[in-house]
């Protein structure tokens, strides 16, 4: 809720004039109360506008609890300049819950220099108490951090929620003070966020009885650090890795009875997951991380050969896998037929890229997948690439289909995205078609990613020339093959590319 929110919100209040005597009489005049030393004003070059435009509503005299939480409402930039208008909100000021220090709530006509931001973010801190603070955001890349201990021990408080310090991304070398998680804030926190720094949590930093999230980003943090800290986390719900380059086997304790998302990606040196939390049911991992976690239910990972992986490993060890997500960043071997299942696995996600050896990764073999899932409903895959040569297309070639067993499968939605002439592809596709007799919509997408007709966007996504050209092959090799096997109750969708923002010159 910015000025223009509040400025509504006040003209629906009593009589103008008579509120306006009132702030006259109570502040004297708005240059008397911009002057006054220790304002929290951050001086932008549209002030006195604003100004203006608060002066020539009324106030209310609301109770001090509404004041507050109108002030919470407002951008930091906004409470700040309001808070110099009236002894309400200047008030409410000192004490206002919501500290977000970025850029975007930094940068303003007259303070575009990051130099100076830094004593932007004294000036505020100078004049709120640090009382009553529920949510404190540092996101400082670029901006001068010398002052960040001083910044911390004032706004860190008993009470606060959320704490969030992300710092420069090209150095770490702060090291986050564990001693600022006291007795009364290890009480209160529920969300911690840390980013580019060095953290080294011991036993005796205590309980932190309210902590529901954990969210490390780049930081060097040990392994035995890690699970010293989540041992001491007995609510947490989410754990969120990134960059932790440190952490080598990663140990959850079974204290943890309520996490129920983990999430440790581009880890470099982590091998190992060992988890013991009983109720862990969604996992997104990348990298050739090893652990037993037969509870998940919902999965993603990112690595290499990650398809092949998957229909090897996760049968044994994920046995209850319902959603499954994989992004393979260099599929060369084709997925085997194998007799191991996903009972309950309903959904698949699967982003494919071919590797570049021949012969090149044949799509049909995906079908062990559909073999292996009895109850799958939902099939995403994504086989989008810059180059198709590799690939065998379907026109021109003789349109022998290869000979599949055959099972009925309880598909009900398909979509595939970069959809190509590829003759794998194809046979795919009819299979599908001839197995799953409870389908109801199968969409191919000759491209991918956003496009003009989306709300958000004024131009389809810029693709290669390569792949603009290949699309309307993909589009003929639908209505050679594929048209006239889709039965009567599905829904086939072709998208085409947009005859405005990928025409191909002529001569291209």
């Amino acid at each position: 809720m910015g000025l223009l929110g509040l400025q509504r919100l006040m003209s629906l209040q009593g009589d103008r004039q008579q509120y306006r005597r009132q702030i006259v009489a109570r502040n004297g005049s708005i240059a008397s109360v911009n002057k006054r030393k220790g304002s929290p004003c951050l001086h932008d070059g549209d002030g006195d506008s604003q100004a203006g435009k608060i002066l020539g509503c009324s106030i209310p005299d609301l109770p001090e609890d509404i004041w507050r939480h109108i002030h919470s409402l407002m951008p930091l930039r906004d409470a700040a300049r309001a808070a110099c208008l009236s002894h309400a909100f200047l008030y409410s000021w000192r004490c206002h819950p919501n500290l977000i220090f970025n850029e975007d709530e930094l940068s303003s006509k007259t303070h575009a220099n990051k130099q100076n931001f830094s004593d932007t973010i004294d000036r505020i801190l100078t004049n709120h108490s640090g009382i009553g603070v529920k949510i404190l955001n540092f996101e400082l890349d670029g901006i001068a951090y010398h002052n960040l201990d001083k910044w911390l021990q004032v706004a860190v408080t008993p009470g606060i929620e959320e704490l969030t310090v992300m710092l420069c991304r090209f150095k770490i070398q702060y090291k986050f003070p564990c001693s600022l998680l006291s007795e009364g804030i290890r009480n209160s926190i529920k969300f911690l966020e840390l980013g580019f720094c060095i953290f080294h949590p011991t036993a005796e930093l205590g309980t932190l009885r309210s902590l529901t999230c954990l969210c490390l980003f780049h930081v060097h943090i040990e392994g035995n650090e890690l699970e010293c800290l989540l041992s001491n986390s007995p609510v947490l719900e989410q754990l969120d890795l990134s960059h932790c380059d440190k952490i080598i086997c990663l140990k959850i304790p079974c204290v943890l009875q309520q996490l129920n998302y983990l999430k440790a990606v581009a880890c470099r040196r982590l091998r190992v997951i060992e988890n013991q939390a009983p109720n862990l049911s969604s996992l997104y991992f990348s990298g050739n991380v090893i652990g037993e976690t037969s509870q998940v239910k919902n999965l993603s990972i990112n690595r290499s050969k990650g398809v092949c992986y998957a229909r090897v490993e996760l049968p044994s060890i994920m046995p209850n896998l319902e959603t499954l997500g994989i992004r393979s960043g260099d599929e060369g071997v084709n997925t085997p037929m194998l007799p191991t299942k996903f009972m309950y696995l309903k959904h698949i996600n699967i982003f494919v890229k071919s590797g570049t050896t021949s012969p090149p990764y044949d799509y049909l073999s995906l079908v062990s997948f559909l073999d292996a899932s009895p109850s799958l409903e939902t099939l995403i895959l994504d086989v989008s690439q810059e180059r198709m040569e590799h690939h065998e297309s379907v026109l021109g070639h003789s349109s022998h289909w290869r000979q599949m067993d055959e099972h009925h499968s309880s598909l009900k939605s398909v979509k595939i995205i970069g959809f190509s002439s590829a003759k794998s592809l194809v046979e795919l596709t009819c299979y599908i078609l001839k197995i799953a007799i409870s389908l109801e919509s199968l969409t191919l997408d000759t491209l991918y990613g956003f496009r003009c007709s989306d709300e958000n966007y004024n131009r389809c996504l810029c693709m290669g020339k390569r792949i603009i050209s290949e699309a309307p092959r993909a589009v003929t090799a639908v209505r050679m093959y594929i048209e006239d096997k889709v039965p009567s109750g599905v829904k086939l969708t072709v998208v085409e590319p947009c005859s405005r923002c990928h025409a191909v010159p002529v001569g291209a």
